[in-house]
Order: C-alpha cells, then structure tokens, then sequence
C-alpha cells in the first residue's frame, strides 16, 4: 500500500495539482493508496498536555494519531507533497512527525539515545516539495530544513532509506506552461 502525505490549505495550489496528478497515475496504474490530508482532516499539530504525559512512554490518547500510525503500518511506500516554508517542513507536518513518530511505534533508543528505526516495511518514499527557490538554493544552507534534517535525520531515524527529494521551484514566478512541464514529468519520478 502507498500512503501519500499531503500539506497544503489550498485546493488551487500547484500542490494539490500534484496530489491530483500523483492520485491519477496510481489509479491509472492500478495502485492501492491512501491520503493522509492535514488540513482537510483537521489535524492538530500541537502536542497538548494530556497528550504530552504520555510521549515518554510512546504512547497517545489521541484516536486521530493511533488512525494515523496503522496507516503508516500498513505502507510499503510514502509519498509527501508539500510546500516548503521557511526553509523547512511547514508546522502541521511538523507536528504530525512529533505526535505520530513515537518511541515504540517508529523507533527505539538505547540508553545512550541512539535510534533504531522501526518503520523498515517502507522500502520508498517520495518527497515532493514547491517552493520559490530552486532545490540548490535550499540545500546550500547549513540548517537545510529539507535535505539534512527531514530526509536525512527525520526519515532515516525511523527506519526510512530509499527516499528521493522531487523539488519544482520558482512557483510564483514561472509560468503555467512550466507548471505542466512539471505535473507531466511526474509519471516518470513516482
């Protein structure tokens, strides 16, 4: 089963054009998927009080979260489309990795706080991502909130390796021919 990962509020977005796309070419393949929508599902990224006591021990009140994780359990490959904000993941897909990713469920530590991944049944994952700036761009910063920290540290800590980054840049400025270019050329990458 693929799990696509979606972020974004808005539905005349070139990222939900991607979603829609990607959708089409897994059901014209004849793919299982599910979406995961943030925003339509209403999801709250902030980790509230009683929520919070339970973190330690990798465990969670929360019924949206538990959804969320059987899902992740259920999948071979992971699809995000998101835009990039700042540098880095926007703040619902943030708060999606610290409620959902828990001790136990998608990791383990020893007692030196090293990780073991447990998420090793996702063999691929995607990582699409929008932005005005181009991909070296934001790989050329120290911090690179995409490459280093989200794939890199995030993704690999909890068993992910096989991950490829798909980046369109120059959004606002490009045309819509250059848009199309992009959606076409995803038939090739997913």
């Amino acid at each position: 089963m693929k799990t696509i990962i979606y972020v974004h509020p808005w539905e005349g977005s070139l990222n939900h054009a991607i979603l829609d796309k990607t959708k089409e070419i897994l059901t014209n393949r004849g793919e299982k998927f599910q979406v995961i929508d943030l925003h339509e599902d209403e999801f709250d990224p902030t980790f509230h009080a009683s929520e919070l006591k339970f973190f330690s021990k990798g465990e969670t009140p929360n019924k949206q979260v538990i959804n969320y994780q059987e899902m992740l359990k259920n999948s071979e490959e992971l699809i995000f489309i998101f835009p990039i904000w700042w540098f880095s993941v926007p703040a619902v897909l943030k708060g999606f990795l610290d409620k959902v990713l828990l001790k136990n469920f998608a990791y383990t530590e020893d007692k030196r706080g090293i990780m073991t991944g447990l998420l090793t049944q996702i063999k691929f994952v995607k990582v699409i991502t929008t932005a005005q700036s181009p991909k070296w761009y934001i790989k050329l910063f120290k911090g690179d909130g995409i490459h280093k920290t989200f794939i890199k540290a995030t993704l690999k800590s909890v068993g992910m390796k096989h991950v490829k980054w798909i980046h369109e840049g120059y959004v606002v400025t490009s045309k819509k021919e250059q848009k199309e270019k992009f959606l076409k050329s995803l038939e090739s990458k997913i």
